[in-house]
């Protein structure tokens, strides 16, 4: 898969030792973003990273765009790549504890989805590349917290665009969004070779039923969440 230009320009601007460089799902959901247009849009990108899914929403036209990340690293990669012509600011937080009142029209977010034993060698610090896919034990450490959020980052009518790994259920996704009277649609899927982190653990993710001996390949989703018009 070719990555977008608004993504190589990312990755170039970021030191890939310190922050998450673009990837496949990173491509993926930047894919389907033409099917959610941001133009005009106010626009939420959580777990940023590099900032690469943030630039692509400001290159189709967002008006404002609050790109988020807990690592300080990819707030200052965000920052770097803010655009004229377009409202943008980079911040320091977590899913959790992020909040502004006015609401977003769309909410992006590439999330940690790959599950990790709590061991010091597979689960290193927040900061830095490797917070952004180490997501405990099922893989749902920030995927849980991001449904539980949605209805309250999101104006009426807006819409969450996410992409995660079948390792980390996207059923269950679907199941607490609509729980909460979303309509969920699947955008994209895709399999996807497994790189260098899927390897390294390979055996763990065996021995703990989520990967079969014959696996050497992962099924990417990006999920469409739809907010209804009025709040509950």
């Amino acid at each position: 898969m070719t990555v977008p230009e608004v993504t190589q320009n990312a990755a170039r601007s970021t030191d890939p030792t310190l922050v998450y460089q673009p990837q496949a799902d990173t491509a993926l959901l930047i894919d389907a973003l033409d099917e959610c247009s941001p133009a005009g849009a106010r626009v939420l990108d959580l777990c940023t990273g590099s900032g690469a899914i943030a630039a692509a929403a400001a290159a189709r036209g967002a008006l404002e765009v609050v790109a988020v990340d807990m690592c300080p690293h990819a707030v200052r990669a965000a920052a770097a790549l803010a655009p004229s012509g377009v409202s943008w600011s980079a911040i320091r937080a977590d899913v959790s504890d992020f909040v502004d009142d006015a609401g977003f029209d769309l909410v992006t977010c590439n999330p940690p989805y790959v599950p990790a034993p709590d061991t010091p060698d597979l689960c290193p610090s927040p900061v830095g590349p490797a917070h952004a896919w180490d997501a405990g034990p099922d893989g749902r450490a920030v995927l849980d917290r991001l449904c539980a959020r949605a209805e309250e980052l999101l104006r009426p009518h807006g819409r969450l665009l996410l992409v995660q790994s079948a390792l980390a259920a996207p059923y269950r996704t679907r199941e607490l969004l609509e729980a909460r009277g979303f309509r969920t649609s699947v955008l994209r899927e895709r399999r996807v070779p497994f790189g260098p982190v899927l390897r390294a653990r390979q055996r763990w993710l065996i021995d703990h039923g989520l990967l079969s001996p014959q696996d050497d390949a992962e099924t990417l989703t990006v999920l469409l969440a739809e907010r209804p018009g009025r709040q509950r």
